[in-house]
């Protein structure tokens, strides 16, 4: 297969009014950028006049009441991830005061609600049923995270594709998701369902998943409503600590942060949500220059905007609200459609239009907008249509899903490290293998966080069960959990900390002591060690952040007793963040990230572990060495005084850009990985070594696949600019493609530049290029690339 992303995506999301815009004192010609098909047309298979004329005389039947009622999202009782603040909703909605609900899915369950929204109301409206379907329904996929390093985007669409299918045959047609947030601190504990710290790839992986929710007819049975989260720069929060403060520049902000959502809106999706952080002073979900200003009005958006979990209620705590009426009053004011839960606006929305604070008829386009949605699911045709247990039986964990999300577990694992061909272990050359480790037999794990509705006790195949299946004819596999993630303290800080939600804590080390004393034993007894490390599920994901990045417990204690038996080590990392893994890179012999691979999990990794299938991940986050780096990441700018370590024509100065303690350099770059195949790259060639204003430039390379194996590539072009009205970037992703080399094969990989892909908003906050010398970068990582040069030209 071949997975090609364009370099042009990027620049094509981010133009102004379909034009790359020039600056009087740069190029004088305007560069026209080709515009993308309107979303209605592409997405939404309307009959636009006869869906206005329903809506308009439904409309006009409604009192204020209940069109503030359409306004309003309620929780059921499943899977609820803040305060449970509403036990009435059944009765909310026989009253017409609400809209949409989440957290309630099951198709006989949906089934009951739609029966009283439709069958018990004055004007039978139907209900939006959505529901938390992040990676996988009830077949879980890799975390969001492990999906954006397969760096595949047939499979991250499959996977939202099989999401949407199993999802909407029990009951939900409404997803938050995709998170588009753009992260560059380890620490927060969101990174798990983030896309990594690049635009280009985080915005590649966005509008996969969009597209795989929606399909290519939103009216379809078998497709859900996707949502644009979280708008924006909540990625950002300071010291990693969830729902913090975020201070970003305009540069940054329509850098880094607006090009994926802005490439969802250009997708179709169906709705977008407020973000829980404040954004230069303003919270986002009373900021009208988000949501209206931006969103709407120079963006075009179609779809309507939902809060987040309680966001208007915050901004009092905020200190942009005086009180909860007031916080209404701003909210809906600056364009949030839907109130998510905090019930302010059934509260106070008809008291605000009498006093003249807010107008009925934004209330109507918030309630159209949202109706037009309604009318797009197909849900006023047959309100029902999602609640067919026939078809939830079929479809709800199928051989054929369970096969899919074992084929993008696979491809989401990043080796890290692989010294001497430690791996794969090669059953006819081991005679039995040591399984160790917190994570090795744990179902409740395997699925990571965010996986709502996904089954925790009985569907997930760990990394024992996947081995016995693989390896137990031939290869004695020895296990011992050996060591824990818990954390040892003492009684009384326990008890100090019980209620806040910190994740496993014990002050009991005997058992831990026993355990390590199993580990070792069998560890005696077998030719290979592989350790299955990291952290519980619950220690990422939301609300999750933590100021240490290494494993937790006394697993490194663990693998430093087993290094002492001098027999192969393999490290098998579980987790939804990069970890500080200093001393594993040092000691163990390999490496392989996992992140959370989900329900089929244990038999993904025993593919992998065994060679029966080459990985083929790619970081999207950088791997830093310790936490005092963070932040760090591949595309930052240089200093004054830059620092290159690597440079033996540079004295070692210290008034440099360094650190006393360590490297500036991460452990692991962006986009690396490891294969068992082994790719050469020659040289870059270009077309020319010049680009003009109208011109296009090819970059090629020839790549050998000279190892022992078949695998694929990611093949990974970036380019840099020398000089500019701002300062640049030392690397900037502009395009890749994942390519299957067999054993022995060799090709050449072309990619096309163009003047749109050098485009950058420029020091007047225009969006256009300048002209100069340009690098131009393909590689297998960030860190390990060829180089050539060329210059941007006016003619």
């Amino acid at each position: 297969m071949k997975t090609v992303i364009k370099p042009t995506l990027l620049a094509l999301s981010m133009t102004m009014g379909g034009y790359v815009m020039a600056s009087s004192t740069m190029f004088s010609d305007m560069i026209n950028v080709e515009q993308t098909e309107s979303a209605s047309t592409a997405h939404w298979q309307d009959d636009k006049e006869k869906m206005d004329a329903f809506i308009g005389g439904l409309i006009n039947q409604m009192t204020l009441k209940e069109k503030v009622g359409q306004l309003d999202l309620q929780s059921g009782f499943r899977n609820v991830t803040g305060p449970f603040i509403n036990e009435s909703y059944e009765q909310q909605i026989k009253d017409g005061q609400v809209g949409a609900i989440f957290n309630a899915y099951g198709a006989d369950f949906g089934r009951e609600l739609q029966k009283i929204a439709v069958e018990e109301t004055r004007l039978g409206i139907p209900l939006i049923v959505g529901h938390d379907i992040i990676h996988g329904h009830k077949t879980i996929f890799p975390q969001s995270i492990g999906e954006a390093a397969t760096w595949d985007l047939d499979a991250v669409k499959l996977s939202a594709r099989v999401a949407a299918k199993e999802a909407s045959a029990d009951g939900i047609m409404w997803t938050f998701a995709p998170m588009a947030d753009l992260v560059r601190d380890p620490r927060w504990g969101r990174v798990s369902e983030a896309a990594g710290e690049d635009p280009f790839l985080s915005t590649a992986m966005a509008v996969a998943r969009v597209e795989g929710f929606q399909g290519d007819d939103l009216s379809q049975e078998d497709t859900i409503m996707a949502t644009a989260k979280h708008f924006v720069g909540y990625g950002l929060s300071q010291a990693g600590r969830d729902y913090h403060t975020t201070d970003v520049s305009e540069h940054e902000l329509w850098t880094t942060q607006m090009p994926p959502f802005k490439a969802m809106v250009d997708a179709g999706v169906a709705t977008f949500m407020t973000s829980f952080n404040d954004l230069n002073g303003i919270p986002a979900t009373g900021s009208k220059r988000l949501l209206t200003d931006i969103l709407r009005d120079q963006w075009g958006f179609e779809g309507f905007v939902v809060t987040d979990y309680t966001a208007i209620n915050e901004l009092v705590p905020h200190g942009y609200a005086r009180d909860d009426k007031h916080a209404a009053e701003i909210a809906f004011n600056a364009g949030a459609d839907m109130d998510m839960v905090g019930q302010l606006y059934i509260n106070y929305l008809e008291e605000l239009v009498a006093e003249g604070k807010v107008s009925e008829e934004k209330i109507d386009t918030a309630v159209r907008q949202i109706l037009e949605m309604k009318w797009r699911l197909g849900l006023f045709e047959d309100p029902y249509r999602y609640n067919d247990e026939s078809r939830a039986e079929r479809e709800i964990l199928s051989v054929e899903n369970q096969n899919a999300a074992r084929d993008v577990a696979r491809k989401s694992f990043v080796l890290l490290k692989n010294d001497n061909q430690t791996l794969p272990l090669k059953d006819d050359e081991i005679k039995s293998i040591t399984l160790i480790g917190p994570l090795a037999d744990s179902k409740f794990d395997m699925i990571g966080n965010w996986a709502a509705a996904g089954d925790r006790k009985s569907h997930p195949v760990t990394v024992l069960e996947g081995f016995k299946h693989r390896f137990g004819k031939n290869v004695k596999i020895n296990y011992a959990k050996g060591a824990s993630y818990e954390y040892i303290i003492s009684q009384e800080e326990i008890d100090a900390l019980q209620g806040i939600g910190v994740p496993r804590i014990t002050a009991d080390d005997s058992s831990l002591e026993k355990e390590m004393k199993r580990a070792i034993a069998a560890s005696k007894k077998s030719d290979v060690i592989v350790m299955v490390m990291g952290e519980e599920q619950r220690m990422s994901g939301e609300a999750s952040s933590r100021t240490e990045l290494t494993l937790p417990g006394n697993q490194q204690q663990v693998m430093e007793e087993l290094k002492k038996l001098g027999k192969p080590m393999v490290l098998v990392v579980m987790s939804g963040r990069p970890n500080d893994l200093r001393w594993a890179d040092e000691n163990v012999d390999a490496i392989l990230h996992a992140w959370y691979p989900g329900t089929m999990g244990g038999i993904a990794l025993a593919d992998v572990l065994s060679g029966d299938y080459t990985p083929s991940g790619k970081l999207p986050m950088t791997f830093p060495r310790s936490v005092g780096q963070v932040p760090i990441y591949y595309n930052e700018k240089n200093t004054g005084r830059p620092y290159f370590a690597n440079n033996p024509n540079q004295r070692q100065e210290h008034y440099k850009s360094r650190y006393d303690d360590s490297p500036n350099t991460p452990l692991y770059a962006f986009g690396h990985g490891l294969s068992y195949a082994q790719f050469d790259y020659g040289d870059i060639r270009l077309s020319s070594e010049a680009l003009t204003v109208d011109g296009e430039l090819t970059v090629s390379v020839d790549i050998t696949n000279s190892g022992n194996y078949a695998g694929e590539e990611v093949v990974q072009l970036y380019t840099r600019q020398h000089v500019g009205s701002i300062t640049r970037p030392v690397k900037e992703l502009k395009g890749f493609q994942k390519v299957h080399f067999d054993k022995g094969e060799s090709k050449t990989i072309s990619f096309t530049l163009t003047p749109a892909d050098l485009a950058f908003y420029r020091a007047d906050m225009s969006w256009g290029v300048e002209a100069g010398s340009f690098d131009v970068f393909v590689g297998t990582a960030s860190d390990d690339v060829k180089k050539a040069s060329f210059e941007l030209v006016e003619k």
